[in-house]
């Protein structure tokens, strides 16, 4: 009698119903769609509605259904090509009033989704996605350095009490200080020494491992950043960006995305499978940040309308036009020297960033604190804004770089690392709160090249890679019925079942399937026929060597089983090392093949064992069976 356990029937079918169920929602295709986002200040809307119509109708699109929900619009479209129509004639409509993206919108049900099942994530190569090119501003990240350096020095000399006339930067990176007086330049050297080696880092040396040079000649003193320094900050612009795009990208939970340094000044982003890209875009560009700044007294309405603003300070606008504030130039805090940042909740239970700065911008700040209780400081939000304007049929790319001060705030207590940012919108908080936890761009980047990877080249990559597939698939299902006849229909339905549980599994974990991962799929395929071979070529020996059927059936899947097991983990250790160690289109190979031995191995040694038991195993007398 062949003896199968019920709990394996009952893990079975749980494990069938499963599979079937999570991979269902890759039978939906997605809609070619252009997703709309309010910039700050402007709404989703009626009107906005009203303005999407009409520009679709004036370009002749019809589309399929516009989708509003609070954050954002979702125009779907019946075909890539009207998306692209439609995506050009809405920037076109609603300039920089909204940001407009290319998407591809699911049509899963919502029950489904209610469950957790999603299609499963396609690579660059097969579903398209965005693909972004960008150009790192290096002399931004320069001139960030070398004005901390400028402003520090002012600072200190103040703090020292040693009076001069003027403290300039050259072209050529270097600063100038005149004082007023020579008998402090001794004074004046040494102090600065002291100050500005310890902004390089906590061991009190610039990044390069070289230092400043300090060169006195009559009441003037020229300090030089050496060249190696400023190439160091070049590069580590590029690479701090990388980093923080990473951290970015990881945040609104894009799979296989693919970031890489191109040449001196640019970074390439790939973001496959992505649904929001109009988030991705504003995640990427923003390099919205927050500077600390002190009040500097006095009538600022006054101060614009004369021209007389006191040499330390600098002309804001508060936010919603409520006037013009003086603040100190000196950045007390910046959101680059943020360790974290979360959404919390004011006083007056409005939102709020609750903040907290790395060791030395919490000792300045506790510095400042300390010295000015009862004074106002006050917090700049910057905002960089890409761009894109049409002049003479050409594209022209630039910058708007958008400040605004919040109201400023009285210092009611001393307080160092951790303090509460208020006066920002509830979305605004949200944001800059996942934009500082990701880290700061250590420079501007701007897009230089936008588009979308081919949905029709990707259309084609999965109908050929579904068509060798199910090639693979029919000629070995031929083969198993042809040659092996009742066990070969078991084999079929084995081989089925591990297709179906591999893009369950690849959809529930949200893997990505790319074109290497279809020569997995193949391979997984052919793994498993080896397999399902090596358990009927069992069979058929027992049954030569005279033994009955049922115990051939047994002692078949018996001595098959270790040897499947055995060859299969040695398979999936490579597999694993593969994904450890490759990258790209190599890990989503890795990924597949992974997955795919482990649902091979249990489909073949016990989904087909406990088919063939279901339809063997009852029966008292069997004199043959075929095989």
């Amino acid at each position: 009698m062949l003896e199968f356990p019920r709990w394996k029937y009952v893990l079975i079918l749980i494990v069938v119903l499963a599979s079937a169920l999570y991979a269902l929602p890759n039978l939906y295709p997605q809609d070619p769609s252009v997703q709309i986002t309010a910039n700050r200040g402007f709404a989703i809307d009626a009107a906005l509605r009203g303005r999407v119509d009409d520009a679709l109708k004036d370009a002749g699109v019809q589309a399929k259904e516009i989708d509003t929900e609070a954050a954002s619009m979702l125009v779907r479209l019946p075909s890539l090509e009207a998306q692209t129509t439609a995506n050009d004639a809405l920037r076109k409509a609603l300039g920089d009033d909204y940001l407009v993206a290319l998407s591809l919108a699911s049509t899963v049900p919502d029950w489904l989704g209610d469950l957790g099942a999603r299609p499963m994530v396609q690579g660059l190569d097969l579903q398209g996605g965005v693909h972004f090119v960008l150009q790192v501003d290096q002399k931004a990240a320069l001139d960030k350095r070398v004005d901390g350096y400028l402003e520090d020095t002012r600072v200190t000399l103040r703090d020292k009490r040693i009076r001069y006339t003027s403290v300039e930067r050259r072209p050529n990176n270097s600063i100038v200080v005149t004082l007023a007086d020579d008998e402090d330049v001794a004074a004046a050297q040494q102090a600065l020494a002291q100050t500005l080696s310890s902004r390089g880092n906590n061991a009190g040396t610039l990044a390069s491992g070289s230092g400043l040079t300090y060169q006195a000649a009559g009441q003037q003193i020229t300090i030089g950043l050496p060249q190696a320094e400023l190439e160091q900050i070049a590069s580590e612009a590029i690479e701090q960006n990388l980093t923080t795009l990473r951290n970015r990208i990881n945040e609104i939970g894009v799979a296989e995305p693919i970031i890489q340094r191109q040449g001196n000044d640019r970074v390439v982003v790939q973001l496959p499978g992505v649904q929001d890209t109009a988030e991705a875009k504003r995640l990427i560009g923003a390099t919205a940040t927050l500077e600390f700044r002190a009040v500097v007294e006095g009538n600022a309405a006054d101060a614009v309308a004369s021209g007389r603003i006191p040499p330390e300070a600098k002309v804001y606008q508060l936010r919603d036009n409520a006037g013009p504030v003086l603040l100190n130039k000196r950045v007390l805090a910046s959101g680059d020297e943020m360790v974290n940042a979360r959404v919390g909740v004011d006083n007056n239970g409005l939102p709020a960033v609750d903040v907290t700065l790395n060791n030395i911008a919490g000792q300045r700040m506790f510095d400042y604190t300390s010295a000015n209780v009862g004074k106002l400081m006050s917090v700049v939000y910057i905002e960089r804004v890409p761009t894109v304007t049409m002049v003479d049929g050409k594209e022209v790319r630039s910058v708007r770089v958008r400040e605004e001060a919040l109201s400023p705030t009285r210092i009611a207590g001393v307080f160092g690392k951790n303090f509460q940012t208020t006066g920002l919108e509830k979305t605004e908080a949200d944001n800059l709160a996942k934009l500082l936890r990701a880290g700061s761009l250590a420079a501007p980047m701007d897009f230089i090249e936008e588009r979308v990877i081919g949905p029709s080249l990707g259309a084609e990559n999965v109908a050929r890679g579904t068509k060798a597939v199910v090639y693979s698939f029919i000629f070995a299902l031929a083969f198993f019925l042809v040659y092996y006849r009742m066990f070969g229909l078991i084999t079929c339905i084995a081989l089925l079942l591990n297709l179906v549980m591999v893009v369950a599994v690849m959809s529930l974990f949200g893997a990505t399937m790319t074109l290497p991962g279809f020569a997995g799929l193949a391979l997984t395929i052919g793994m498993s026929v080896d397999a399902n071979v090596l358990i009927n070529e069992r069979i058929r020996e027992e049954l030569r060597a005279g033994v009955p059927p049922q115990a051939a059936i047994a002692t078949g899947y018996d001595k098959a089983s270790g040897t499947i097991f055995d060859s299969n983990m040695t398979a999936l250790l490579a597999g694993v090392a593969l994904y450890a160690f490759g990258t790209g289109p190599l890990k989503g190979f890795a990924v597949t093949m992974v997955i795919g031995i482990l649902t091979s191995v249990f489909t073949a040694v016990t989904v087909s064992r406990g088919i063939a038991t279901l339809i063997y195993g009852g029966r008292r007398k069997i004199k043959s069976i075929a095989i």
